[in-house]
């Protein structure tokens, strides 16, 4: 079995950054692109804050782009998923279901994924009115009426981001209080495009090809309504994909990857990390690209000390 340079686990972003930035180091990278090759970018429609495409691009056609630069380079890709990890000795193991692999070092790029309530219509209609992120998408609800779920930190934030753009935001909320921090309370209180509803659960998006409403539920009085609204943003929170080193590398108590301080190293000697599977704060295309460049260099310059 032939021992490769660096395996990259998981595409997007990340991923893909860290393969052209190897590739062009003459490190002959493989990358093997997990469940959803391409990452959350595959559920985006538009993409209007990636630098270099005015005019916006497509979530797909960006990780096309991307993917199509990697393998120009030289990335060898493997349409596979990885099921099992070791990193307790060089050469590191990386099977997936159908090979095994050896390596020298390791990039992590799985990501993460945003939670969902997985009621009717929020499948059917991501991208097209449905998102997690109101960062990436808030430009496209100017003057339009959206609905924001949860009650924490991140809701309370996403919802005050939507009213630079939108017209009116409904919080749905449902307890009967925040869990959001006294300051992004008190924000949220004193934005007059906010309305919150309390005790009140999303039940069903409804619209074909775009999000023309939501049904939602009192669960005290089990009193149904519909919002006539354009958007549906989740802010539940964000799960990162790092099941697979759960008993490998050291995790915070989200489930985050722990790496060095301005630097892509995990606790394990070899093994870097990018991407939103580190990054519960910013989780943008442009810092996870970000991130991929930096996991590439550092990796190249570990491969470089132990020669």
């Amino acid at each position: 079995m032939s021992e490769r340079n660096v395996i990259i686990i998981g595409s997007g972003p990340a991923g893909y950054t860290a393969a052209i930035y190897c590739a062009r180091a003459d490190m002959k990278p493989m990358m093997i692109s997990g469940q959803q090759p391409g990452g959350q970018l595959m559920l985006t429609s538009d993409v209007e804050n990636w630098p270099g495409e005015p005019d916006g691009v497509m979530g797909p056609d960006l990780m096309e782009k991307l993917k199509r630069q990697a393998l120009r380079f030289g990335t060898e890709m493997v349409e596979d998923l990885v099921t099992e990890v070791d990193f307790s000795s060089q050469p590191f193991v990386v099977k997936t279901e159908n090979e095994t692999y050896q390596t020298k070092t390791v990039i992590i790029a799985t990501g993460a994924s945003a939670k969902w309530l997985g009621i009717p219509g929020e499948d059917r209609l991501q991208g097209k009115g449905v998102s997690a992120c109101a960062t990436c998408d808030g430009f496209f609800f100017r003057d339009k009426e959206v609905v924001v779920i949860g009650g924490g930190d991140s809701a309370a934030e996403e919802s005050t981001f939507l009213t630079k753009f939108a017209k009116k935001v409904y919080l749905l909320v449902r307890r009967d209080e925040l869990r959001a921090s006294k300051i992004m309370q008190t924000r949220v209180r004193n934005n007059e495009k906010i309305e919150v509803l309390w005790n009140t659960e999303a039940v069903e998006l409804l619209g074909e090809d775009k999000v023309e409403g939501v049904k939602v539920k009192n669960n005290q009085t089990g009193e149904e309504a519909t919002l006539n609204v354009e958007g549906y943003f989740a802010a539940i929170g964000h799960k990162p994909n790092t099941d697979l080193f759960a008993d490998v590398l050291e995790l915070d108590q989200k489930g985050y990857i722990k790496h060095a301080p301005d630097s892509t190293k995990t606790n394990i000697e070899g093994v870097f990390a990018a991407g939103d599977v580190i990054d519960p704060h910013y989780r943008q295309a442009v810092t996870a690209a970000g991130l991929g460049c930096m996991s590439a260099l550092e990796a190249e310059r570990y491969l470089s000390a132990q020669e």
